[in-house]
């Protein structure tokens, strides 16, 4: 039963570690264009976040995952006052988006906690990909002239080195639940 729970909360991960390289890719393509929507994007994303782990958590078998519950209403109400104050949201982007990157990142360590106790090398590789993660955050925190081109790339990277990371991770759940 938990292996299942690792492999939906995963598939839910890579969904939107997808959008976020979508959106990336928008602000690679036409960063002007995609400036005067990033609100609305951004607010999109961060509803699907929360619909998709409120999802998660009442298909849940046990729905002993509270954290699941108070993630998900705390990321649709956060994306509904995105939508609604565009002007402001669209000033602190930049801090928004650097901070769930590193807060992403932080979350995975404890993957690689696990990774390390069982004795596998992929440890090392999320351990790796956990820092970049966190990198790009403080880069994008850092920065505030950062171009929107150089944000949808960091974007991208952060989504691809997390939709790698969770599929890792769903291919080694088994062997390390076995070795329980």
């Amino acid at each position: 039963m938990f292996e299942k729970f690792l492999k939906r909360s995963s598939w839910t991960d890579i969904v939107i570690s997808i959008i976020f390289v979508l959106f990336g890719a928008l602000l690679v393509a036409k960063p002007n264009e995609t400036l005067g929507a990033i609100s609305i994007i951004l607010g999109i994303v961060f509803i699907s976040m929360g619909v998709l782990k409120l999802v998660e958590y009442y298909t849940s078998e046990t729905r002993d995952e509270d954290y699941l519950l108070t993630m998900a209403l705390i990321a649709v109400i956060f994306g509904v006052i995105v939508l609604f104050a565009s002007n402001t949201i669209v000033s602190l982007f930049r801090i928004i988006l650097g901070t769930w990157i590193i807060a992403t990142g932080i979350m995975d360590l404890q993957t690689i906690l696990m990774w390390k106790q069982v004795k596998s090398p992929f440890w090392t590789i999320s351990l790796m990909f956990s820092i970049l993660m966190m990198l790009a955050g403080i880069m994008i925190l850092v920065n505030q002239n950062i171009l929107l081109t150089t944000l949808g790339i960091i974007i991208v990277f952060y989504g691809v080195l997390d939709i790698i990371d969770r599929i890792i991770f769903m291919r080694k759940i088994q062997d390390v639940i076995k070795k329980y």
